[in-house]
């Protein structure tokens, strides 16, 4: 058997944004639960500085709050693209992805978890009620695919039925 999967959850938004907070409140709850194998970083934004650690790891999943889209979540795969420049905002997982690769040579699988919000523009450190639902769907999705080990297949539009049937094609 080979060695455990080892995961990086990277969650990242303003929490002083109102949902924009969304990704940083599931790495504050998923580094709560300590699972084994996962390491949990959260920020304002993704860096540069991000694509060494995303190269000490199998799997990356980039959490943020999404403007639109399905709820609750929706996951989708990172692909790989060229950096066209570093600067300290708007950095994509793709870039960080390639980065990752160019400089370090990393195998890393990418992923990103979209969890679908609704109330952004104003100030305030609260998320809205919708929000907090989609938020504990999402991590539950995640949790369970982090304790498994595998997160081959994940893929989905959101909800729970997408979620278990997924995990039946996944058996």
């Amino acid at each position: 058997m080979g060695a455990p999967t080892r995961f990086l959850v990277i969650g990242y938004g303003n929490p002083g944004r109102l949902d924009d907070g969304l990704g940083p409140a599931l790495a504050e709850a998923l580094e709560a639960r300590a699972i084994p194998g996962v390491t949990v970083e959260s920020d304002y934004q993704l860096v540069v500085e991000d694509a060494a650690q995303i190269a000490e790891h199998d799997v990356v999943v980039f959490a943020d709050a999404a403007v639109e889209g399905r709820e609750p979540f929706l996951v989708r795969r990172v692909g790989t693209k060229p950096v066209q420049g570093l600067g300290s905002h708007t950095i994509e997982p793709e870039a960080l992805m390639g980065l990752a690769r160019d400089a370090f040579g990393a195998e890393t699988r990418g992923f990103a978890l979209g969890i679908r919000g609704y109330e952004f523009n104003e100030f305030g450190e609260r998320l809205s009620e919708r929000a907090r639902r989609n938020l504990d769907a999402a991590l539950e999705f995640l949790e369970a695919r982090l304790r498994s080990g595998t997160f081959d297949g994940v893929e989905t539009d959101g909800g729970p039925a997408a979620a278990e049937s997924e995990s039946e094609e996944m058996r």
